[in-house]
């Protein structure tokens, strides 16, 4: 850990006209925790060091923290959970902050934890590789600065904290060149202004696809859900209190299965049979699915009693797009103006983490819930438990504690090779 680490060689590449490209590596000693991502996970982590007095360093990508709340939310998106599950460590939402906080509401939220903790990210810098070096233990974090420029950052310690949420995935359907209409994914969209009087195919029904259904409606367009599979669908309160925090109290004194019970029977006293509608359930109860598949259940905002009058209207599964609207697997064949495709995200880790077998393909961790915050040699993750803003948290927590363990037994060290390096000044003096 001690004297100045040597960087790796310079990868070499070459223009068009055979004139090769050195690039200049300059290596950036950090002492410090590397996270990955400013969003909320990250936030959370560096928060959570900052109380334990270990600094951080933040590398961020976009212009800004939360970049996918601040430019890929659509205008109308409110937290389906009550404030008291989603505020981050450390900090409570204002008072004054409604029970489900819009989308204004939580970015400013985010922007005042970054301010109570004293938190700069570096903006602007993209992370390209990633790959511990067991040479000298040691992450390097590698990220373009300028032309024929890098920066290599160095750790003991790389947090992962890019998300479930990093790149929108978009379905390859058949046709989709020959479609005259406008496409757009979830992260892309807005709101309904623009699709006032025109038909709109949301391919997706979970809570985004049934938001933008209600938005759509709410603007005068006609949309058309496309449910591929069974979901849930809950009433978000119970009772005259969230649905999510009646079932975190009763799986405190009943089996999760009993609990899945009890929601589904009130739920269909309240919401009735969502299966007449073209809803059809999962096998597994909500929570179950939720636990084993990470598939959240819808919280019904309003958009069931429109699909109950018609005007949110349920069709299948989407075969092929046509020039001018879709075929479904069932042979139907139906016009639209425009395709929303609200069928979420994926991470993007493995584009940029390099030879860890602690991620899987899909870019999370391969070690389920509740231990795959950890992986060897110094790497974390954050962000990836499937359970939304409470399971970054408490991963959050998780973490700082880690590494606030280890960085208080290399300050001890580092301290005591600096007391012996001044003890044999002293002595090599009084010679």
């Amino acid at each position: 850990m001690s004297g100045r680490i040597p960087p790796p060689p310079p990868t070499v590449t070459v223009d068009p006209l055979g004139t090769p490209n050195i690039p200049i590596r300059r290596v950036a000693e950090a002492r410090s925790p590397i996270i990955v991502g400013a969003g909320p996970s990250g936030l959370a982590v560096a928060a959570s060091l900052h109380r334990l007095s270990v600094p951080s360093i933040i590398l961020e990508r976009s212009d800004g923290i939360a970049d996918l709340w601040r430019h890929r939310a659509y205008g109308r998106l409110f937290l389906h959970l009550p404030k008291a599950f989603c505020q981050l460590p450390h900090l409570a939402f204002p008072a004054h902050f409604p029970t489900y906080p819009s989308k204004a509401d939580f970015v400013q939220y985010l922007h005042s934890y970054a301010h109570h903790f004293s938190l700069h990210p570096i903006f602007g810098c993209t992370v390209v590789a990633a790959h511990f070096d067991p040479a000298v233990s040691l992450w390097r974090v590698t990220t373009p600065e300028e032309l024929l420029e890098v920066v290599e950052y160095v750790s003991p310690w790389l947090v992962v904290a890019t998300g479930e949420n990093a790149e929108p995935v978009v379905p390859k359907l058949k046709g989709r060149e020959e479609f005259k209409g406008s496409m757009l994914h979830s992260s892309e969209y807005k709101s309904g202004k623009e699709y006032k009087g025109k038909r709109v195919l949301v391919v997706g029904c979970g809570n985004s696809g049934m938001d933008l259904c209600l938005d759509l409606c709410e603007h005068g367009a006609m949309p058309f859900m496309s449910v591929r599979s069974a979901v849930h669908v809950l009433p978000r309160e119970m009772f005259g209190t969230s649905t999510f925090g009646l079932a975190m109290k009763l799986l405190k004194w009943l089996p999760l299965r009993m609990v899945d019970r009890f929601l589904l029977t009130v739920a269909r006293m309240v919401i009735g049979n969502t299966e007449k509608y073209g809803l059809k359930r999962p096998e597994l109860g909500p929570l179950e699915l939720k636990n084993i598949t990470g598939k959240t259940p819808v919280l019904d905002v309003g958009a069931l009693t429109l699909i109950r009058n018609g005007r949110i209207q349920i069709v299948l599964e989407v075969e092929s797009l046509t020039s001018n609207g879709a075929k479904f697997v069932d042979g139907r064949e139906m016009g639209y103006d425009s395709v929303v495709f609200a069928t979420g995200y994926r991470s993007n880790v493995t584009t940029w983490l390099q030879d860890s077998d602690f991620i899987s393909e899909g870019g999370k961790p391969k070690t389920p819930f509740p231990r795959g915050w950890k992986g060897k040699n110094g790497l974390y993750c954050v962000g990836f438990t499937g359970r939304g803003l409470p399971g970054a948290s408490a991963d959050a927590i998780k973490i700082a504690l880690d590494i606030a363990e280890s960085w208080k037994k290399i300050s001890r060290k580092k301290e005591f090779c600096s007391l012996n390096h001044s003890s044999q000044q002293e002595a090599t003096s009084v010679q």
